[in-house]
């Protein structure tokens, strides 16, 4: 699109009540939202336009400075791509209520279109973080981009985890991208400009409001192949994002928990209305029919180099083990245990998840664990 006629979508973006219908309207009768911008009232009403949105463009539009809007834009490196730009998501294009604009913060790349959302509540339990950082880890390193709304728990987690696996994330904002919020994450959120980027419908200056979350999930499900839940209330934010995502005919995927765990309320649900239970990173991969993606990549094994090494692995698994339950089974004295642990922990062999439990990084070979 002409650089020059992208200040016009801005300054219409920027006007109350003017989404995907009405650019639509603008677009079709005038030719250029140029041409829609010098419009008077009467033009606007022949163009289909109702007479209160008519009166909010005349009134709104003496109010707005477009080349200040541009230079701000350009200030805070955001870019704005229109539905009709080859930048735009190509996914995002195929739902119904589309943002006619998306301002955007680092870089869209061709390599997003392999993307996965993983969304689930802002206050993850261990376990939540444990599946979280395994299985965003493996989809990153398989090359699948991380979408994900910047919210405490799970959201920052999946972000987080991308990133240290050297993968790429997206973060879908409910606030202008001279904004961040939760403010927390204003670390995380240059992260993301490096190795992703910030992707917000809403114009600079926009401050964070409840309302702007739901809107923004229609979005983090649209960018989207599928979406992933890891832990979500009966009524979150992340089953409306599953919500959007089977409207929009996007796959649903769903880790279970404990019954007993109200944060496993709503992943449990999903599961039972038939969103795909998930126990490994290959299950995702499988359904979205990208599994020949796993195996070409170089996938790295639990693999043991000294006889004390082969020990640990035989007492350890996905589940949490005490470091004085290894020492037992093994029979190996805490020193040497202590220390090998700490070594293979350096090996990216095993996790140490607080409190001197350990877990597995990787699945190890069968003669290894029998």
């Amino acid at each position: 699109m002409d650089s020059k006629d992208i200040k016009y979508w801005v300054g219409f973006n920027i006007i109350s009540g003017i989404g995907r219908v009405r650019f639509a309207q603008l677009e079709n009768h005038f030719g250029s939202l140029a041409d829609a911008w010098q419009a008077g009232f009467g033009e606007l009403k022949k163009a289909g336009l109702d007479s209160k949105t008519a009166q909010t463009i005349i009134t709104g539009r003496p109010k707005i400075y477009l080349d200040d809007e541009m230079e701000k834009l350009a200030r805070n490196n955001v870019q704005v791509f229109t539905y009709h730009d080859n930048s735009y998501p190509m996914r995002l294009k195929e739902i119904y209520d589309y943002p006619p604009i998306i301002y955007v913060r680092g870089s869209l790349l061709p390599q997003d279109e392999l993307c996965v959302a993983v969304v689930g509540t802002r206050k993850a339990t261990a376990y939540g973080r444990q599946v979280t950082e395994e299985i965003v880890a493996d989809l990153a390193r398989n090359k699948i981009t991380i979408a994900s709304g910047l919210a405490r728990g799970i959201d920052s987690i999946a972000h987080r985890t991308a990133l240290n696996a050297g993968g790429r994330s997206i973060a879908v904002c409910g606030c202008g991208l001279d904004n961040v919020y939760p403010p927390e994450n204003a670390g995380l959120a240059h992260q993301l400009t490096e190795q992703g980027c910030l992707i917000s419908e809403y114009t600079l200056g926009t401050q964070p409001k409840a309302e702007y979350f739901p809107r923004r999930n229609r979005i983090l499900s649209g960018i989207s192949m599928g979406v992933l839940v890891i832990e979500a209330g009966e009524s979150s934010g992340a089953i409306i994002t599953a919500n959007n995502a089977l409207e929009q005919n996007r796959d649903v995927f769903a880790v279970p928990g404990s019954i007993f765990s109200p944060t496993s309320v709503g992943t449990n649900w999903l599961i039972q209305q038939g969103a795909k239970l998930v126990r490994r990173y290959t299950d995702i991969l499988e359904e979205l029919n990208l599994i020949t993606v796993a195996h070409q990549m170089e996938m790295k094994e639990v693999l043991p180099t000294t006889d004390t090494e082969a020990v640990l692995i035989k007492q350890l698994s996905a589940e949490p083990s005490h470091i004085d339950e290894v020492c037992r089974n093994s029979g190996l004295p805490i020193s040497t245990v202590s220390s090998t642990l700490a070594m293979m922990e350096l090996k990216g062999m095993v996790r140490h998840i607080g409190n001197m439990n350990y877990i597995l990084a990787r699945e190890a070979r069968a003669e290894y664990r029998v």
